[in-house]
């Protein structure tokens, strides 16, 4: 039906068709829910609208498809997932854009600084590596990194025996220096452990350790305070020995004493409860060194001929200068090597040649007919021994003279540039390095014997303290090592050693040691 025209409007003719109209609207809308007729119009958004236009003639929904030209509100209006995927997209690019090195340095240098400090000192020397700024931060930083590890990763024993120095020597080589000696007491400890284990307590099936794990954890918490001592003592005792000798003109074997002066000198700084354990500790520590380097005393000669037992046993001068001279860290190079005729060789070797270096007198250059030096070409020369070449022939120029000569061949490369990795406190060694030629030929030929070392003077003195009233009341080696292995007196050892408000970062764990709950 037409709809009602403009120019018929208010006449009869209109309201007829506007009542039609309205009918028409009525029907289209019925109670039953049938519908007759729907407008060809559908709203973009509407995910039904196909099923809707197939109910519409075409020629119309081809007409509202042309008048709505593909209009989608899906162009405009993003998906949640369009959206998460350019949020990822857009956190990617600025994780790419700014590195973890970036981001670190961007801190302010108090928490960088206080980041570093909380690292395993493994960890700080390693970041000097990294680039020339790690190494400049870490190296200019060095006083407030070593004393956050003082404070708070250092036992109270350690720092009785090697006290903080000035504000000027609190640095790397200091701290390193404190971790070596720790590191070797607890490695000798081990060891020393395990010996005792197999040959003193026999437990030598697995079954037997396994059992026996408690009390040998237990034993080697308590020796490793007890070993840091050992190796105090004759660190101490090789540089006042050496003092002593170029003070004097000789040894202490040809001057007279009662007690030894250097050895009384370095006890004294020992409280008395230190220098007592110590000193009933000393002879099973002595013991299971010489115990490592000779052959079993039940092997006859049929089967040392088999198992190669061939070498008899070291003097006791050798084991004396290991002590005297290389310290617990000799001693545990050499318990360390396997093979008991790789072991004694190498004992020899390493003999021989201090011997040899401290005895004979250096080399003298040769020279030529009459007396004159001889010159060597160094014309396609090399240094094989050094790791470096000879230097060039010299340039056209004055014979004799520097001016002739390249810079490179007046001194080598790394000595002419200021680096900051030759110029660090760990350029200066660690503890008890080696000793140069004129020291060994100091001491070398000034050892004392073997069982004069620590044992008469530490008595003597122990005895003068009244830390003990008889010499009797002093522990020997079936006691000590049943002290050792004791479960009680734990807590207040720890508090002796480690100090009261120790973290447990300077502890042994205290779970390996603790016996399993009886079920």
């Amino acid at each position: 039906m037409d709809p009602p025209h403009v120019t018929e409007f208010a006449s009869q003719r209109y309201f007829d068709k506007l009542k039609q109209t309205s009918e028409a609207k009525d029907q289209l809308h019925s109670p039953d829910g049938s519908t007759k007729h729907q407008s060809p119009f559908i709203l973009p958004i509407h995910s039904k609208h196909k099923e809707q236009s197939s109910h519409v003639p075409g020629d119309v929904q081809r007409i509202a498809e042309k008048k709505r030209g593909n209009f989608s509100l899906r162009s405009i209006l993003p998906s949640s997932r369009t959206s998460t995927d350019h949020r990822l997209s857009t956190e990617a690019i600025k994780q790419k854009s700014a590195s973890f090195d970036q981001l670190f340095l961007s801190l302010p240098n108090e928490l960088k600084i206080q980041i570093i400090s909380s690292l395993p000192l493994a960890d700080v020397l390693s970041l000097r590596l990294a680039s020339k700024s790690w190494h400049a931060m870490v190296t200019f930083n060095e006083l407030p990194i070593t004393r956050y590890h003082l404070e708070h990763h250092i036992p109270a024993y350690a720092l009785r025996l090697y006290p903080i120095p000035d504000v000027s020597k609190v640095n790397f080589h200091y701290l390193c220096g404190i971790w070596h000696r720790l590191h070797v007491a607890a490695k000798v400890a081990y060891l020393i452990c395990e010996w005792i284990t197999k040959e003193i307590f026999l437990r030598n099936t697995e079954a037997q350790r396994n059992e026996f794990a408690p009390q040998r954890e237990r034993m080697r918490r308590r020796l490793i305070p007890l070993l840091f001592t050992v190796f105090h003592f004759f660190e101490t005792y090789r540089d006042l020995h050496v003092k002593y000798v170029e003070e004097h003109g000789y040894g202490l074997n040809r001057s007279p004493y009662t007690i030894n002066p250097i050895e009384a000198r370095i006890m004294n700084m020992y409280d008395d409860k230190t220098l007592l354990q110590v000193h009933q500790v000393f002879p099973m520590v002595v013991a299971s060194f010489v115990r490592r380097l000779r052959p079993p005393s039940y092997a006859g000669r049929l089967e040392r001929t088999l198992r190669g037992y061939l070498k008899d046993k070291p003097s006791d001068e050798i084991y004396a200068t290991a002590l005297w001279v290389g310290g617990l860290r000799q001693v545990e190079r050499f318990w360390e090597i396997k093979g008991y005729t790789t072991r004694r060789g190498a004992v020899d070797t390493w003999y021989n040649s201090l011997t040899k270096e401290a005895v004979e007198p250096p080399s003298r250059p040769r020279r030529g007919l009459l007396g004159l030096n001889r010159r060597k070409s160094s014309f396609n020369v090399k240094d094989t021994s050094h790791g470096h070449h000879e230097p060039l022939p010299p340039l056209p120029g004055r014979r004799g003279s520097e001016n002739g000569r390249r810079p490179s061949d007046v001194a080598p490369p790394f000595m002419a540039t200021n680096s900051l990795a030759y110029d660090s406190s760990l350029s200066a060694g660690m503890p008890m390095s080696p000793l140069s030629r004129e020291q060994l030929r100091l001491i070398v030929m000034d050892v004392p014997v073997l069982q004069q070392i620590w044992l008469p003077t530490a008595e003597a003195l122990i005895l003068d303290r009244n830390v003990v009233e008889r010499p009797q009341d002093i522990k020997r080696n079936a006691q000590v090592m049943l002290e050792l292995i004791r479960e009680e007196g734990a807590a207040n050892e720890d508090e002796w050693w480690y100090g009261t408000h120790a973290p447990d970062s300077v502890k042994p764990p205290v779970e390996a040691i603790e016996e399993d709950p009886i079920e």
